[in-house]
């Protein structure tokens, strides 16, 4: 089996700093967290954005952000701002899909992902209008990958 190229968005990169109280958070802390070992192996090729970095940017939290930062060095892709990202991300905004997802998706696409890996639940419930690529839970990935072996 090829190993998928997969892209994680912010809202992943943040899930192992949010409460972790409610069983799925946690469940899909460690998801993420199994994926982050598999790409820091070489198992998974990762792509990091422009968007990941503004969004990154603008985390009031200095150590998580720190934390998060470090995957743009350890990516094996980074997707620079471009008008074809921005005219593909004003497709995704039609299905309602909010501005900056829409540009993580953007990002994603053009760089050729497999996988776009989220914990955003209402972003997850629009993955029937992205036929480019496979819009997962962290979990559901790992059930996916896990089962290909």
């Amino acid at each position: 089996m090829k190993t998928p190229k997969i892209y994680l968005d912010n809202c992943c990169y943040n899930r192992s700093f949010d409460e972790q109280r409610q069983d799925l958070i946690r469940l899909e802390t460690e998801a993420k967290l199994i994926i982050q070992t598999r790409i820091r192996s070489g198992i998974y090729p990762l792509v990091w954005s422009f968007i990941l970095d503004s969004e990154n940017d603008e985390n009031p939290m200095a150590n998580n952000k720190e934390a998060i930062s470090c995957w743009c060095d350890i990516a094996d892709e980074y997707c620079p701002a471009s008008h074809d990202i921005l005219s593909h991300a004003k497709y995704f905004l039609s299905f309602g899909i909010k501005h900056k997802d829409a540009l993580h998706l953007a990002c994603a696409i053009t760089h050729d992902c497999e996988y776009f890996i989220t914990t955003d639940k209402k972003l997850l419930n629009k993955s029937d209008k992205v036929a480019e690529i496979k819009m997962i839970n962290p979990i559901t990935f790992i059930f996916e990958m896990d089962g290909e072996q």
